[in-house]
């Protein structure tokens, strides 16, 4: 599971679809609970850029 949540194709799926979300939320969903979802679908959607720009995989120790 962990190779396929670092490979390149799900990092980009994923920073795409959460910062969409991130950015959509607040004017679909009404009050804190929008406004919180954004933030957070935001965090996953910054997590996946940086680990695109760190590469996408990790090596293995």
């Amino acid at each position: 599971m962990k190779a396929l949540l670092s490979s390149r194709p799900v990092l980009w799926f994923l920073f795409l679809f959460n910062a969409a979300v991130a950015a959509a939320a607040p004017f679909v969903v009404d009050g804190t609970q929008g406004n919180m979802t954004g933030v957070g679908m935001g965090v996953v959607s910054l997590g996946a850029g940086g680990a695109l720009l760190r590469g996408g995989r990790r090596a293995t120790a």
